[in-house]
């Protein structure tokens, strides 16, 4: 019997045996990550075909070799993936605002900033994680994979809707556990003011910085940045 339609080939696979399913899963999802040389996309998440089931576990080195591959990217959190869903124009000013201040003050010295494509590694116990930050800074000379960053200093996050419950909880914890992370940012889009976590000895102090004359001053890489520019040509400035 051919399958002509999507809604076929749904009730086909429903009909497979689970052990089945789940190999087909996993080929759905690299396949879907090797867009570029197969010509193979899909349009849905695989797991949607079993969703009783846990999806397929995925190592990292089948994760950061799809991943080179992949039109979307994705974030890694022991033996899972997860989509990346696309940002605000705010969202890339903001980012961008902050990556472009902070590569002209440090241009010339020890530390970097990388815009959200370079990754962050995040150690555990069991499995690595691997998260995209909007901006990261790395120090170290000896830390220096091309797709990710071991041993950053300090990490912005902006915030949005769709990721402030993970960027205030599940990052949160998880960049704290990176024992070289002095700073934390977490920026807001819609007014002006950030949270900075910033190390201090076996703990963590809350700062929160905001106004147009405000200064986010983060001693662990000897800078200081106005907010307002930080939000220059957003609609917070423009209000």
């Amino acid at each position: 019997m051919s399958i002509m339609t999507l809604q076929d080939i749904k009730r086909a696979i429903e009909q497979l045996p689970t052990a089945d399913r789940d190999v087909l899963r996993q080929w759905l999802y690299i396949s879907a990550g090797a867009g570029v040389e197969t010509g193979y996309l899909v349009a849905e998440p695989a797991v949607a075909y079993a969703a009783d089931r846990e999806p397929p576990y995925v190592s990292v080195e089948e994760y950061l070799e799809v991943e080179l591959h992949s039109r979307v990217r994705h974030e890694y959190v022991e033996g899972h993936v997860y989509a990346m869903a696309g940002t605000s124009d705010d969202h890339n000013r903001i980012a961008g605002s902050i990556f472009s201040f902070l590569h002209s003050a440090l241009r010339g010295k020890r530390c970097e900033p990388f815009m959200s494509d370079m990754k962050a590694k995040i150690p555990s116990q069991h499995a690595s994680a691997f998260y995209y930050p909007d901006v990261l800074v790395a120090c170290d000379p000896t830390d220096k994979e091309k797709y990710y960053r071991e041993r950053p200093v300090a990490i912005v996050e902006v915030l949005s809707p769709q990721t402030r419950r993970t960027d205030e909880r599940e990052k949160a914890f998880a960049y704290r556990l990176v024992s070289s992370v002095e700073a934390y940012l977490l920026v807001e889009q819609d007014r002006l003011r950030i949270t900075v976590l910033h190390r201090a000895d076996e703990d963590w102090r809350r700062e929160v910085i905001e106004g147009p004359t405000a200064v986010v001053k983060l001693e662990c890489l000897g800078v200081e940045i106005p907010l307002g520019q930080i939000y220059e040509r957003t609609r917070v400035e423009l209000q």
